[in-house]
């Protein structure tokens, strides 16, 4: 532990008592490595969390970035070798690692109250919400000035839109897609996915974009793709997309079946600073914090009191909004965690095609 003078714990004190952090903050760990999906979403991370606790509590943040491979947890939980203090994860993943023992429970006497957040954001025994955001379509405007896409059908419809197509390079979110360009809609979606029938009906969709595909792997590449030309259109995350456009580029979204679920904090078990890590979840899930993070990316915030902070201006651009909601569905969780591994196996194994 580094030595701290009597002024520094004073200061540092006096800094975490207006932030909420309580008196034993001043015995932070020395560093915590917090890891996130990278681009934008890092960005507004370091913004809102990273840099305001470091200057509150002196314990230095390194921030990584992964792909969501949840295998690379599993690693180091097995060989007893946690260097991430937290990690952000998807819900299905989330709850899959809960059940294999590879996240810490949460201590929601830490955190918060529960009731200051939404319901979804506190119903995993092991995990924190971070976010709520979308996958929807995106495209240039600059490249349809006069008839611009309106669904998923006109997505896959190359003759009245030429060009190519981004599309996550993993099942979920693309199947739900696939499916809605056929004409399922948005409510019965998972009702037609979970026959095997209805996963023939979704991959054969995607045999009729195929030679049009441009894949995506991280979620910085969707806008990029836009930006630069390769693509006309693309499955996005909406806050990728917003924040483009908060740089001047010409990038629109269309919420028309749009599919949302929540981001998570979770610990992985066996970590050397449990409860430090603890502590700065807690701070993140602040309302204060929670505005300047939505403030930085269009995703929703979890912490009910953060609405009323947020500039009213960027309200429009998230998938919390009611007009954009109208024709969302929610990421089924369950399905995901009962077929995700079956699925993406002969995703990727159709991939390679």
């Amino acid at each position: 532990m580094k030595k701290i003078t009597i002024k520094a714990a004073v200061l540092r004190t006096s800094a975490m008592a207006c932030l909420g952090l309580g008196m034993s903050g001043v015995y932070a760990a020395d560093s915590l490595t917090l890891v996130s999906f990278g681009g934008d979403n890092k960005t507004a991370q370091e913004k809102a969390y990273y840099g305001p606790y470091e200057k509150a509590t002196g314990t230095k943040i390194t921030a990584a970035e992964y792909n969501g491979e949840q295998a690379k947890i599993k690693a180091m939980v097995d060989t007893n070798s946690v260097s991430w203090d937290a990690v952000e994860v998807e819900s299905p993943e989330l709850v899959r690692g809960c059940e294999e023992g590879l996240f810490e429970p949460i201590d929601w006497g830490v955190i918060g109250n529960k009731a200051d957040f939404i319901e979804a954001a506190t119903d995993k025994d092991c995990g924190v919400g971070m976010f709520v955001w979308s996958v929807a379509l995106s495209y240039n405007a600059d490249k349809f000035k006069d008839n611009a896409p309106k669904s998923w059908a006109d997505f896959w419809d190359v003759k009245k839109y030429p060009g190519k197509r981004g599309l996550r390079k993993g099942a979920k979110y693309t199947l739900e897609i696939a499916l809605m360009a056929d004409g399922v809609p948005p409510k019965e979606v998972y009702k037609v996915l979970a026959t095997p029938e209805g996963v023939d009906r979704a991959f054969a969709k995607l045999d009729q974009l195929k030679p049009n595909i441009q894949w995506w792997e991280s979620g910085a590449q969707p806008a990029q793709y836009l930006v630069s030309g390769d693509v006309v259109m693309t499955s996005a995350y909406n806050g990728r997309i917003s924040q483009a456009t908060r740089e001047g580029k010409n990038l629109k979204v269309v919420w028309d079946g749009s599919v949302y679920d929540l981001d998570y904090w979770a610990i992985p078990k066996g970590g050397a600073n449990k409860a430090e890590t603890m502590k700065f979840i807690a701070f993140a899930s602040k309302p204060e914090t929670q505005k300047v993070y939505a403030e930085n990316i269009a995703y929703g915030a979890v912490n009910k009191k953060a609405i009323d902070l947020i500039d009213k201006k960027y309200l429009a651009d998230m998938p919390t909004a009611p007009d954009n909601e109208k024709n969302a569905i929610a990421l089924d969780v369950n399905f995901w965690i009962d077929n995700g591994v079956s699925l993406e196996q002969r995703y990727n194994a159709w991939v390679a095609k």
